[in-house]
């Protein structure tokens, strides 16, 4: 998919097929996290093929980053509803994941079959530290737009004293965040108001007035199927609630209520509700729940889980794939000749209970909610949250450094007895790669890798 060469708009609508085949692309090249992936999408469907235009495309994004879940692909299904009703919202949705799952998959079994070979051991060595800076990175960044006075400070530290000297669920801490943004922003509305900034696009009146014409332009009639209607609000509701209780039924009553399937399909379900603030985000609360409460994976098994989630297409949040299989492989839910059986569908089941709210938001609130982005009634309590989830990706931060840099255990009489030297240093290198010198994800997880790889041949890793 090439974004240098302009396609000329057509006075005809998009056909289905074009469409598809383009979201088809867009799922397999979908690489950078959610900014590089709206960067992606704003290239092709804004400046490229013109298909919406700038403001159009912004008031959509505005409307994704309000819900939980991956704002990416929720907006990617909001331009497939918007262009081509429910069915090409579906479409859009799913091919931004599919292929996602497919490779994950895939990695997850050569991971669990073969991450004891030296070699493949040595690569993880160098990516676990990768992975820790990564989520550094991460805090700096949420931090570094949402931070902006002591207001907003003292509940990323409350939430972070919250999780590491408490460990209280991350539900709560949600939940207290939301409340305070909720009363804070009638006290003292100044403190929780958001920038209308264009989410890192090239936007504004200007950059569209360089454009010729969008098909779904500024001044576009708002299409029929997009006009709220209450019978069309209750028919999407009443169809999402049947596609989630319909397999949570059928696992219940054929496996169980504690049956591992059951209980992963009903925790992703409630990660799928809290991931406010991106991917980074809900991983605190999964690793609390995957890792610590159910044994479904390793703490460095969520480590390597997340340096694989980060080098494939699709949604960062995919690595509840990665969990889903690594619990169904090694748990041999189906029996121990049917392991990489177990794997795959748990990985399918964690994946549609993890998304299928993110196509009900879009479907259902598209448009009802649309035009609410601007109410700081709405918008507080999101500014609290993603305040708090600062202190949270903070605390994951310190739960990889401890796993990574202390893989024996860390005791407080002795911090530096136990230090993996060679990760930390690996650690250091990568955050100054990243922060300071603004390297790719990828390139900077392909040298650690290497250099793992590299040490472990050579028996000094």
């Amino acid at each position: 998919m090439t974004r240098d060469t302009p396609i000329a708009p057509s006075a005809q609508p998009v056909s289905f097929g074009l469409a598809l085949l383009f979201w088809l692309k867009l799922g397999f090249v979908s690489f950078g996290g959610p900014a590089g992936q709206i960067a992606l999408m704003h290239q092709e469907l804004v400046e490229r093929r013109r298909w919406i235009s700038e403001r159009r495309f912004l008031h959509a994004l505005n409307y994704c980053m309000v819900l939980p879940g991956p704002e990416a692909q929720q907006l990617a299904t909001y331009m497939g509803w918007l262009m081509h009703r429910t069915w090409g919202g579906i479409v859009a949705g799913v091919l931004f994941v599919l292929p996602s799952l497919l490779i994950l998959i895939a990695l997850s079994w050569l991971y669990v079959a073969f991450g004891e070979l030296p070699a493949v051991a040595g690569v993880f060595h160098g990516i676990k530290p990768a992975v820790t800076a990564l989520v550094v990175q991460a805090a700096w960044r949420i931090g570094s737009r949402t931070l902006r006075n002591p207001v907003l400070w003292s509940l990323a530290a409350a939430a972070f004293v919250a999780l590491f000297a408490f460990d209280l669920p991350f539900p709560a801490i949600i939940a207290a965040a939301a409340l305070a943004g909720f009363v804070g922003g009638r006290l003292a509305p100044h403190h929780f108001r958001t920038g209308s900034g264009g989410h890192g696009t090239a936007g504004g009146a200007a950059a569209e007035s360089a454009h010729p014409p969008a098909l779904i332009d500024d001044t576009t009639p708002t299409p029929p199927h997009a006009r709220f209607r209450w019978s069309r609000l209750a028919a999407v509701l009443i169809a999402g609630a049947l596609l989630w209780i319909v397999p949570m039924g059928l696992l219940t009553t054929l496996a169980g209520w504690q049956h591992p399937l059951t209980q992963m399909g009903w925790f992703f379900t409630q990660a799928a509700l809290l991931t406010f603030g991106g991917a980074y985000a809900v991983l605190p609360y999964v690793q609390q729940g995957a890792v610590g409460h159910y044994g479904w994976l390793s703490a460095p098994q969520m480590i390597d889980g997340l340096a694989l989630g980060e080098t494939t297409p699709g949604p960062l949040i995919m690595v509840v794939a990665f969990v889903g299989f690594v619990g169904g492989y090694v748990k041999a839910l189906f029996g121990p000749e049917a392991q990489f059986l177990a794997g795959a569908v748990a990985a399918t089941l964690v994946t549609w209970f993890t998304f299928l709210p993110s196509f009900v938001f879009i479907l259902a609130g598209g448009p009802l909610v649309e035009a609410s982005h601007d109410n700081l009634r709405l918008t507080a309590p999101l500014t609290a949250i993603t305040a708090a989830v600062v202190g949270v990706v903070l605390n994951l931060a310190l739960f990889f450094a401890r796993h990574v840099l202390w893989p024996q255990g860390f005791t407080a009489s002795q911090p530096v007895g136990g230090l993996d030297v060679v990760s930390a240093l690996i650690t250091v290198g990568a955050a100054v790669a990243l922060l300071r010198y603004k390297v790719g994800v990828i390139p900077v997880i392909a040298a650690c890798g290497t250099l793992g790889l590299a040490l472990r041949l050579s028996g000094l890793g």
